[in-house]
């Protein structure tokens, strides 16, 4: 395929921004990038005339089961979160149900010209039907993902936070390739001494990258002094950090990955992202999180990212190539992925992004990342590729979400016979 007559944002330095240029593609990955490249015999040209290209936009955090209750959280604060969804709905959803929410939460990312994501999978409790549902659902999609196995919170309050053994089975059996379009991860939750020592032990003897919340009182600090650090975590939210412990990530090669949507509708504070660019060193990301309360697209997490940093300062936040940056190759090298996509780079993957920008409620452009991060919502994407598989062609996706939604209603109407949508006031870990 040539992608033909595009206006190129690369993220990749070497290459540069091309306001009028070429992409090839030759199987999975991008073959070059220049102007006016010649097309070959048997090429398919997709003529990209009035589109912006860039990389797919790379979600870091994202608890993807829950993508069939959607708005179930929209008044909840973090405490009435965790009784309504994650302890109230959790327990009572089949895995064929689990499915139906990663199918969605996939199918809507790809629409979104999201097409990598850090599935934060904290529903597991060692049975392996669940974990068999999501896994099969999350490789059917398409989508490149890291899934990131975590246990479920109804399992933490009656068992602790140590990971169970079915792990290995998953690693060993469902996902043993770091090479693969799904890999693997380890979510590793707050707990105590001994079982943040056995999931650090679990992820270095699996060889897992893995993701852990923090706040305030959830520090980064604790895992250091326990040898229970790994280098290159995932670090969920951060909200109420000091500059000390924020440097710990920083020290530990790992990143901070900010949901600004969710850490402001459900009261964790302002997105960290100032803080984080006050100590050297600390990589930021972007994350949707959780659907009951987070629109599933990037758009709305990098313009709220950029606002919520210019009411702090309007000289101390981040430019709008660097909010881009941090929702496509920031992201990618944050997840280990940089090798393989978030930037137009011959012989990475061909996860590609195609954006209109001829419409009138975005034309004329005059600063090009400026209009992708403050002027485009998810109407504005025309085309998405995933390793060189086109999932969406102008505007529509490749497949017909018909029967994928009356299952979805169903699901809906089962938990509401069921009463399943009351809020469990039993409280949380």
């Amino acid at each position: 395929m040539l992608i033909r007559n595009a206006t190129v944002l690369s993220m990749d330095p070497e290459v540069g921004d091309l306001s009028r240029g070429d992409v090839r593609i030759e199987g999975s990955r991008i073959a070059a990038v220049g102007p006016d490249l010649a097309s070959a015999p048997q090429e398919a040209v997709l003529d990209a005339t009035g589109c912006i290209v860039v990389p797919g936009f790379v979600d870091t955090h994202r608890h993807m089961w829950q993508g069939g209750l959607r708005g179930r959280s929209a008044g909840d604060d973090l405490d009435g979160y965790f009784r309504r969804v994650l302890l109230g709905l959790a327990p009572v959803l089949s895995p064929a149900e689990l499915a139906i929410g990663e199918a969605l939460s996939a199918r809507a990312s790809l629409d979104a010209g999201i097409t990598t994501v850090q599935d934060t999978s904290d529903i597991h409790d060692g049975r392996p039907e669940r974990t068999d549902a999501i896994v099969s659902a999350l490789c059917e999609s398409g989508l490149r993902a890291v899934f990131c196995y975590g246990v479920s919170r109804s399992y933490l309050t009656r068992n602790g936070s140590a990971v169970p053994d079915d792990v290995r089975r998953v690693r060993a059996e469902l996902l043993p390739s770091d090479d693969a379009l799904v890999t693997m991860g380890l979510e590793t939750q707050n707990g105590d001494d001994d079982a943040e020592r056995h999931n650090a032990g679990l992820a270095r003897e699996l060889g897992l990258r893995t993701a852990h919340h923090v706040r305030a009182e959830i520090r980064p600090s604790r895992l250091r002094d326990l040898g229970a650090l790994l280098p290159g975590t995932t670090f969920v939210h951060g909200n109420g950090l000091d500059r000390a412990e924020l440097a710990v990530i920083a020290e530990a090669e790992g990143s901070l990955s900010i949901a600004p949507v969710v850490e402001m509708a459900l009261g964790l504070g302002n997105p960290m992202i100032t803080e984080a660019l006050a100590v050297p060193g600390l990589p930021v990301t972007l994350s949707v999180d959780v659907e009951v309360t987070s629109p599933t697209d990037m758009f709305s997490q990098m313009r709220l990212l950029y606002l919520a940093a210019r009411t702090v300062s309007t000289s101390d936040g981040p430019s709008v190539r660097d909010v881009l940056r941090y929702a496509t190759l920031g992201g990618a090298q944050a997840l280990g992925l940089g090798d393989r996509t978030g930037s137009i780079t011959p012989g990475k993957q061909a996860d590609l992004l195609l954006l209109r920008a001829d419409q009138v409620g975005v034309a004329p452009v005059a600063d090009l990342y400026g209009t992708v991060v403050l002027q485009m919502d998810r109407a504005h994407v025309d085309t998405v590729l995933v390793a060189g598989t086109v999932h969406k062609r102008h505007g529509k996706a490749n497949r017909d979400d018909t029967p994928l939604l009356e299952q979805a209603q169903a699901m809906v109407r089962r938990l509401q016979q069921a009463g399943s949508d009351e809020d469990d006031s039993s409280g949380h870990a």
